[in-house]
């Protein structure tokens, strides 16, 4: 396969992974006129979260193929980062926890929340 089309088919590919972002903002904000602000900072931040989705699943697909860390490994390390993002949460957002069933909120995600 020549540079040039793989080049061509990972353009395609970005591309068209990159369209289901208008699925993304009509199901979150309904249906927007093109050029509507609010709909065009959700779809660019969703284009970003899909691509980075694609790269980091790529780049880890990659590694453990290539044998610089197992699955196993890797298993673990993401593990370990979202417990820690998991803290970082709870101490940015007092009185809210992530369950198995959604966030548990106490009686200081009251003031958490106030004003939002």
């Amino acid at each position: 396969m020549t540079s040039n089309s793989l080049t061509e088919r990972y353009m395609l590919a970005i591309n068209r992974i990159a369209k289901w972002r208008v699925v993304f903002c009509g199901w979150q904000l309904g249906t927007r006129r093109k050029g509507d602000p609010e709909c065009d900072a959700l779809s660019d931040h969703r284009e970003a979260t899909i691509l980075q989705r694609v790269e980091l699943t790529a780049t880890a697909k990659l590694l453990i193929e290539k044998g610089v860390f197992t699955l196993e490994e890797f298993q673990q390390a993401m593990i370990d980062e979202a417990e820690l993002l998991e803290q970082d949460y709870q101490e940015k957002f007092p009185g809210m926890r992530a369950t198995d069933i959604g966030i548990q909120y106490d009686q200081r995600a009251i003031k958490t929340m106030k004003n939002w």
